[in-house]
């Protein structure tokens, strides 16, 4: 797939867990709290720069794919 089809970090998240049989419980080590996944899977916090960095290392998602473009950001 595209970036162009990645318009939600928290879709390609959710791909990825999808792919290695995943649950949300498995993102909190790598996010944090249930409810800091859930908001950020659910588009109402941004991932942070230490965030991307566990996704990345622990999850192998392209930090480019995680990093939300500004104009998206100034939209919110």
């Amino acid at each position: 797939m595209g970036h162009e089809e990645w318009h939600s970090e928290g879709r390609a998240i959710q791909f990825r867990m999808e792919q290695l049989g995943l649950t949300r419980k498995d993102l909190e080590p790598l996010i944090g709290t249930r409810a800091r996944v859930a908001e950020v899977m659910n588009r109402k916090r941004s991932l942070s720069i230490d965030m991307i960095r566990r996704l990345h290392q622990h999850l192998g998602i392209s930090a480019d794919v995680l990093i939300r473009p500004a104009r998206e950001n100034a939209a919110a």
